[in-house]
Order: C-alpha cells, then sequence, then structure tokens
C-alpha cells in the first residue's frame, strides 16, 4: 500500500514540475483570444505574419534602403533615429520590424538562428527594397546581424552591429575572455543565462519563479545601467507609449526565445566569418560603447582584432544605449552609407 502511495505522490510531483516549466499557449495577434492586429503585415514563406513600420523618404525616392533590427525587449516603434535633414540628404527609407513574437509578429516556436536572417530576406522582397539592402542591429539585433552575414551576406550591400550581444560560448574566444566577461554580469544573470545555455527548457520557470533572482534585464534593474544611460533613459521612456505592445503575445515567445537562441549553442562562430565584401563593395561596422555595463567591450576588441573587415568604432564614455545618445544615430548612417569616419 506505502509503495502505492509513493509512486502516486511521485507521478503527481511530475506532473506539477512538468506543468510548472511548460510556458503558457502564446496569445497571437488577430486571434480570437489575442491583441488586435493595427500594423501593416507581410505574409512569410512558412505562413507567419511579420508587422512592419515604414520611415524616411518613400520607397521609389531613397537611395538607400535599410532594415533595422530592434533588441531585446523592444519592436517596431524604436527604429534608428536619424535626424530629418540626413535622411532627406542621404534619401534615406528605412523599415524597422517586430521580430517573431514581439509586438504584432506571429511568434516562431521553432525559431533558430537562421530563421531571423530569413525573415529579413522574405520582408526586404515582399516589400521591394531591391537585391541588395543594409541591415543595421542593436543589442540583441545586433547579434542577429551576425545571423545575416552568415546566411544571407548576398543580399547585404552593407552591415552595422551597435552594441551586439556577445554569446559566453562562442568557441572562438579563449576561455579566460569569456570568464571576465561572464563574469561582469550581476550574478543573476550569470545565473540566468547558465540556465538558458545548459538547461532551455527550464528557461520560462527560471524567469518567473520567486525563489531566486531572474535576468536582471527581464527585471529591469537599474543597477545595470550606466550613468549616462539612466540620463537618457529617463527621456526615452517617457515616451514609450507602445510598452504594452513589446511583450502582449507572452513572454516566452518574445523574451525567454530570444534568450534561448542569444546565449544558446550556436552552429556557427562569428569568428569564422568572411568577410561579404572582398572587393570593398559595401562595409562591416560594429559600434561599441567602453562604458556599457549590460555587454562588456572586450569581447568586441577581441572581435575587431581577429576580423580585421570589421570595421570597429569604440565609443568613450558611452554606455549601451547609443542609438538614442544625442547625434550618434547620424554619426553611424553616415559611416555606414558614405564611408564617414
Amino acid at each position: 500500500m506505502l509503495r502505492k502511495v509513493s509512486v502516486v505522490l511521485l507521478m503527481g510531483l511530475l506532473a506539477w514540475a512538468y506543468q510548472t516549466i511548460q510556458p503558457p499557449p502564446p496569445k497571437i495577434c488577430g486571434s480570437p483570444n489575442g491583441p488586435p492586429v493595427t500594423a501593416p503585415r507581410v505574409k512569410l514563406r512558412d505562413g507567419r505574419h511579420l508587422a512592419y513600420k515604414e520611415h524616411g523618404v518613400s520607397k521609389d525616392k531613397a537611395k538607400y534602403k535599410i532594415v533595422y533590427v530592434h533588441g531585446f525587449g523592444s519592436c517596431r516603434h524604436e527604429p534608428l533615429l536619424f535626424s530629418p535633414e540626413v535622411i532627406e540628404e542621404l534619401g534615406i527609407y528605412l523599415v524597422s520590424f517586430d521580430r517573431a513574437g514581439y509586438g504584432e509578429s506571429d511568434p516562431n516556436l521553432k525559431r533558430t538562428l537562421k530563421s531571423t536572417a530569413l525573415d529579413i530576406e522574405d520582408l526586404a522582397d515582399q516589400l521591394e527594397l531591391g537585391s541588395k539592402f543594409y541591415v543595421i542591429g542593436f543589442s540583441m539585433g545586433g547579434q542577429v546581424v551576425w545571423t545575416c552575414l552568415k546566411y544571407i551576406p548576398h543580399r547585404l550591400a552593407g552591415a552595422a552591429l551597435i552594441a551586439p550581444v556577445i554569446n559566453y560560448w562562442w568557441p572562438g574566444f579563449p576561455a579566460n575572455l569569456s570568464r571576465e566577461a561572464y563574469n561582469q554580469q550581476p550574478v543573476s544573470d550569470q545565473w540566468a543565462v547558465r540556465v538558458v545555455h545548459y538547461a532551455p527548457w527550464l528557461t520560462y520557470w527560471w524567469n518567473t519563479q520567486k525563489w531566486f533572482p531572474c535576468s536582471s534585464v527581464i527585471s529591469h534593474k537599474p543597477e545595470i545601467f550606466s550613468p549616462q544611460d539612466k540620463e537618457l533613459l529617463l527621456q526615452f521612456m517617457e515616451r514609450r507609449h507602445y510598452e504594452e505592445q513589446i511583450r502582449q503575445q507572452g513572454d516566452f515567445v518574445s523574451l525567454h526565445l530570444d534568450m534561448i537562441i542569444g546565449f544558446g549553442k550556436w552552429e556557427f562562430d562569428p569568428m569564422d566569418l568572411e568577410n561579404p565584401f572582398p572587393n570593398n563593395e559595401g562595409s562591416v561596422h560594429l559600434w561599441h560603447g567602453d562604458q556599457d555595463w549590460i555587454v562588456p567591450v572586450t569581447p568586441q576588441r577581441y572581435i575587431a582584432k581577429n576580423l580585421p573587415w570589421i570595421q570597429y568604432h569604440e565609443l568613450p564614455g558611452v554606455g549601451h544605449m547609443v542609438t538614442i545618445a544625442d547625434g550618434l544615430s547620424d554619426v553611424i548612417v553616415k559611416a555606414l552609407l558614405l564611408g564617414e569616419q
């Protein structure tokens, strides 16, 4: 009798544990119980929808066409903002989009490193941006640009990575460099990315349980930002009227899958990439602030040293929020499009 009771209790405990670690189903935009669809969207090759937003001059008048890739916990409403003068002077058309699971883009539970690059290619084709276009990505979106350089280099006219998130397990990093950068994170973030890397199936549970501190980025802890970032964010957050849209389909299909892809096991190492522009028909730029407290600068220096075809720009006194620092967006786009330093 005791044995039967023990088996029943064990099965009940396992069932409870399984339910606890399972994320809830996403609230898909446009579904009966989901948020409404308010943005223009394209239908991708696998049937998913991708929401986007256009900025700058019209496509038919544009000299330069750019796809912007937003960062972690962001959406299409946060593009890289250039001054009106630069937009008109250079003839810039820019399209920002909600990455899968964010905003009003359908979730992709099968999301991979390659799938987002193919989403970008599909979006560019459906918007008729031409055979080649530019990509700019910030933070986790900057990490996505690595996948564009790997999987769709033939479609790129140029690329810019702005404060791109690094993966501490990329094999091209020396162990001491990875360890040093990893240890610069708050302890809660060390555990968060460790869980994601070694036990991705626990990601939802880890970031929703109350026993241990979860990712400080998800919980918006102010201590992760440099003094300059804090000043910029105070101004920026006052204008963020779309905050509720960002994660409206669920934290797992947006934030948690982002972490699983970004800090999981990659099928390629960025340090093995070859120059996509061997004849100087385009360029790749990497921008990073030396006061970035979220993404350590030392791995970026190593990348720049080992991939000399990347034009590396280290910004003294600048934190992580490069995209909203005064005047830097114009500097970044001019360097990418015109080669200005």
